[in-house]
């Protein structure tokens, strides 16, 4: 007998110390303080203005969570907790369960002698997450970081602590299910299935742990794809297993690869049942040397994948607003710009199950980095054995998950040992190398041993090299963001690009939303408020240097630096491509925003997509044709990320601005599965007459590749001469736009017009003559006037002529 009861009800909240809002509140289980206090009115959105400023206190108090229930009965009854975050004190009925200091763990107590039939009291209270992590520090010694919050001395998501992206909102709160079970005889303590693939069979080696109430022999069964098994476990033992073979399996791939096919797998003891949709499909890591160094080729099923990757962070800072369909929605937007790897960075939190479900099914490959970001994490305890005991649980929960392909030890802090500085500081402490060098991967090895682990973001593969040498294995490019012109992305030959960005502000709408400034400036108080990058405003500006010139106006500034981070990424992903097989992975900072801010990602803090998205869309096709420089002048470079041999007619012209026609060549361009190929362009087409007044236009399957002779500031653009049409479709209006002259980077910006309108495309240049039909969804308005104007109707133009 099994029987799980959620006790999701009936909680409040107060402050357990002196706090401005004491309360009690009504309390969402799962949930945080924040989200609670925000329902009640009791404090401002944190994400508005600068309201974050004046609610740092809420990481300083204590919290008590409470509620009144009715019992269960069982021969064992447990209260199960899968997550509080974080230092917690659980007691039931005035006697203490156990207390906790770990977000990424759950626990599990034994509540059967203390259970009343009725009115049974719960309380949890949560003491400071930064009273805790500072008295750690204390007592282990100060050790470096990044940011000057304490978040290394705590098993807690380090990004609660702000980040350069991200608002410091210290939570504490009941954040996962937590409810009574009770069972008798045995159960379920931990389900581990190894699945592997052997010539044409799916193979799956169930390993169950079993806790025990008797010692009676109990039947353990399991089914998948048809085969079912069942071994009868003896008396008194808490160990099992039992093996399924699934003859002609179907295998899990990748997208762009075959179909992401899931099987159903469940294990059943007595009434108790788990089950989880797992994949058959092989992955491997190949690190090996060659002449360029050494390479990181990640393959899957033997295939070799070409990692077209975006980094993911938690997509709210109050992660359990979070759910299934958000996950989904972000998710295909980035599968829909081309996306095949979702790198989960260190700072965050081992994803969910709706995570790695909603990618089992979108056949996304994913990265999950164990929590390390940023700092010096000490070895010694109460952290030691936190740390192994957080691996053991997480690994063994997301190793079902067929996306789930690379465990990788931390975000960038090997990196920070050898090059910022730690030494000095440490004076002989320890930093966290005995976690990502022995610790992460003997875990990893035992547990769960089909994936590769890799010790770091950025590493080489060896102690001796530097950890973020371009010629071996992963590497982070931010000396363009910092101090580089974009362009510099070109003078690397990196064998994978595991962190590279450039920022730009979130859509119109979205910073409307959050800033009530006016007028808004880049330096207005709310708007500098949600660029959390030390200097990044400056930076911006140093981005445009060189490309275009100074802007006026806000909403010049908008849109410049909104096209810039475009043209940047842009202009990376294409030479990391063309270097293809050299380089085997670019996976860009990053796909998503935590609240509403100034950062690098494609998607804004509201969902909306930034212009960066679209370019992604484009230079993360399979098939990519692109104009990159060779030999001191510009070549075609076709890159084919299929595994299916691809044939192309390229047609390349030079063309005066004005449209008349310079020089043309048409190409037949055979690229095999999985490469790429070079033609060199013949002088008549490389050498212009007038650099500032032509491009090369180069078209092939529909798809079409550019390239200027000289920046925009040097360019002699022509003003942007569109003629625009506006026609009612069922779900909004489609915008045709016509051009009379050559008009760069055509793009509509719909939520100026409707906050909740969007668009299908953006970044479009159209040559004289030529025509392109906006698609609007989510608003009526149809009058011209409205779509034909700055600041909805913009281009590149604009910004030079």
């Amino acid at each position: 007998m099994s029987v799980l009861r959620p006790l999701h009800t009936g909680w409040t909240v107060r402050a357990a110390t002196g706090a401005p809002a004491g309360g009690p509140f009504p309390a969402t289980v799962p949930g945080c303080v924040h989200t609670d206090l925000l329902a009640a009115g009791a404090i401002p959105d944190p994400f508005l203005d600068d309201n974050e400023e004046r609610l740092h206190w809420i990481g300083r108090t204590a919290w008590e969570y409470s509620t009144v229930f009715a019992g269960i009965a069982g021969d064992r009854v447990d209260l199960v907790a899968e997550g509080l975050d974080t230092v917690a004190t659980v007691t039931l009925n005035g006697v203490e369960l156990g207390r906790t200091a770990n977000q990424h763990r759950g626990y599990r107590f034994d509540v059967t002698g203390v259970l009343r039939p009725d009115g049974n009291e719960l309380t949890v209270r949560f003491d400071s997450a930064y009273d805790y992590a500072e008295r750690v520090r204390d007592t282990l010694g100060a050790r470096p970081n990044a940011y000057p919050e304490p978040f290394q001395y705590i098993r807690k998501m380090a990004c609660n602590f702000g980040w350069d992206w991200g608002p410091t909102v210290v939570t504490a709160g009941i954040w996962q299910p937590i409810g009574l079970y009770a069972w008798s005889t045995a159960r379920l303590a931990r389900v581990r299935p190894v699945v592997t693939v052997e010539g044409t069979t799916g193979r799956v080696e169930v390993l169950v742990d079993l806790e025990r109430t008797a010692g009676a022999p109990v039947l353990l069964r399991a089914a998948v794809g048809g085969v079912e098994a069942a071994v009868e476990v003896p008396a008194g033992a808490t160990e099992a297993s039992v093996v399924l073979e699934v003859p002609d399996a179907e295998l899990w791939w990748p997208r762009g690869y075959g179909p992401a096919r899931l099987y159903d797998l469940r294990v059943e003891l007595g009434d108790e049942v788990w089950s989880r949709r797992i994949g058959f499909r092989t992955v491997e890591l190949d690190t090996a040397a060659d002449a360029d160094g050494s390479q990181f080729v990640l393959r899957v099923n033997g295939e070799p994948v070409f990692v077209r990757g975006v980094n993911w962070i938690p997509d709210d800072a109050f992660v359990t607003r979070i759910g299934r369909e958000r996950y989904a929605e972000r998710i295909d937007q980035a599968v829909a710009a081309g996306v095949n790897y979702l790198r989960v960075w260190g700072g965050g939190r081992y994803e969910s199950e709706d995570f790695y479900e909603v990618a089992d099914e979108r056949g996304l490959l994913v990265g999950q980095d164990f929590p390390f970001a940023c700092s010096a994490y000490p070895e010694e305890e109460p952290l030691a054995s936190e740390v192994a005991a957080e691996a053991r649980e997480q690994v063994v929960r997301l190793m079902p998950h067929p996306s789930l392909v690379m465990w990788v030890g931390n975000n960038e802090n090997i990196w920070g040992f050898h090059d910022w500085g730690w030494p000095a500081e440490l004076e002989g402490r320890t930093w966290g190398e005995g976690y990502y060098l022995r610790v992460l991967p003997a875990i990893v090895h035992e547990l769960d041993p089909t994936r590769p682990y890799w010790p770091g973001s950025p590493y080489s593969g060896d102690a001796s090299i530097h950890p973020n040498d371009p010629a071996h294995g992963t590497m982070h490019i931010w000396d363009v963001w910092n101090t580089h012109d974009y362009r510099h992305y070109a003078d690397y030959r990196p064998r994978f690009v595991a962190e590279f960005g450039f920022q730009a502000p979130p859509a119109f709408a979205t910073l409307r939303r959050a800033v009530s400034d006016e007028p808004l400036t880049p330096q207005s108080p709310g708007v500098a408020h949600h660029q959390k990058a030390i200097g990044g405003n400056e930076k911006l500006a140093r981005g445009l240097e060189g490309h275009f010139p100074a802007p006026a106006t806000f909403d010049g500034w908008h849109w410049a630096t909104q096209l810039n981070q475009a043209r940047a990424i842009a202009f990376g992903i294409e030479h990391f491509r063309s270097l293809k097989p050299l380089c085997t992975g670019a996976i860009v900072w990053q796909l998503n925003d935590n609240w509403p801010v100034t950062s690098w990602s494609a998607i804004d803090g509201d969902g909306r997509r930034k212009p960066l998205w679209f370019a992604l869309r484009r230079v993360y096709s399979e098939r990519l044709v692109t104009i990159q420089p060779r030999d001191g002048a510009p070549a075609i470079v076709a890159v084919n990320d299929t595994p299916h041999p691809w044939r192309t007619t390229v047609e390349v012209r030079r063309l005066a601005f004005d449209g008349s026609p310079r020089a043309k060549l048409t190409l037949a361009v055979d690229v095999p599965g999985g490469g790429a190929a070079t033609v060199p362009l013949p002088p008549e087409l490389t050498t212009p007459e007038s650099p500032a007044s032509e491009l090369l236009v180069a078209d092939a399957d529909g798809e079409r590749a550019l390239w200027f002779f000289a920046e925009d500031v040097d360019l002699a653009y022509p003003r942007a001469a569109l003629d625009v049409q506006v026609a009612a479709s069922p779900d909004g209006v489609d915008v045709r736009v016509t051009a009379h002259a050559l008009a760069r980077d055509v793009t509509l910006f719909p939520d100026r017009v409707d906050p909740a309108a969007t668009v299908d495309r953006a970044l479009l240049t159209l040559l004289p003559g030529e025509s392109a039909t906006f698609h609007v969804r989510g608003t009526a308005v149809a009058d011209p006037a409205v779509w034909s104007a700055a600041p909805v109707l913009r281009t590149a133009n604009d910004l030079v002529a």
